[in-house]
């Protein structure tokens, strides 16, 4: 309060595996928030929920960013807010994927990191 807005970045010099996956409700609300993520790599499990905030005057990405390590594909599941549950499997790593409730994987149409 009282200051201008901050901007933290994070720059790393090693190269590691990341996904980063954008929701679409159909059927739940089209933000598809309360949607839960698990993504399964190499032996562990990583698990996001779509937020629409975070704290007081702020608000979070509804993107999920997944950071790998070396691993080279992921399997998912989704558990969207109205009940379905859904689960793709071998996707490839390092790239943006949007993925629209009851039809799986659709065209990214050029979002970036």
């Amino acid at each position: 309060m009282n200051e201008p807005p901050s901007l933290l970045r994070n720059d790393i010099t090693h190269k590691q595996n990341w996904i980063k996956f954008k929701l679409e409700g159909v059927k739940s609300n089209r933000s598809a928030i309360g949607s839960r993520v698990l993504v399964h790599y190499g032996g562990k499990v990583q698990a996001q929920s779509v937020l629409s905030q975070s704290s007081f005057y702020s608000c979070n990405d509804l993107r999920l960013h997944f950071g790998l390590g070396s691993s080279k594909t992921v399997d998912v599941e989704i558990f969207w807010p109205n009940g379905l549950r859904e689960k793709f499997t071998h996707i490839a790593v390092n790239q943006f994927v949007t993925l629209r409730e009851g039809i799986g994987i659709v065209a990214n149409r050029g979002w970036t990191r």
